[in-house]
């Protein structure tokens, strides 16, 4: 009986652990593609800063610009939560 009880609260925990894993994969996830989002508005503003510009295009990197720094403000958001639940996992706070 107590073989069961102590196999039954192994695989309850394996299963703990899964949950915990599945929590950390959402922000990871998300964390990964935010950043990726951002390389490509990097990018983006790289390349319209690299040609002679005219009014038009000078206002084209402007806003690339700003599109860039929205883009670094959600990584540094979702960065901060998946690093929430890291500590949530390794250290329960």
């Amino acid at each position: 009986m107590q073989y069961l009880r102590r196999i039954s609260s192994i695989l309850s925990r394996g299963n703990k652990a899964d949950d915990q894993q599945s929590n950390l994969d959402e922000p990871q996830t998300a964390s990964k593609a935010a950043v990726e989002n951002w390389i490509s508005a990097i990018r983006k503003e790289e390349s319209l800063a690299s040609v002679n510009h005219s009014v038009a295009e000078v206002d084209l990197w402007e806003n690339a610009g700003f599109q860039e720094d929205e883009k670094r403000k959600v990584v540094k958001e979702l960065k901060t939560k998946y690093e929430d639940a890291l500590r949530e996992k390794f250290f329960g706070f």
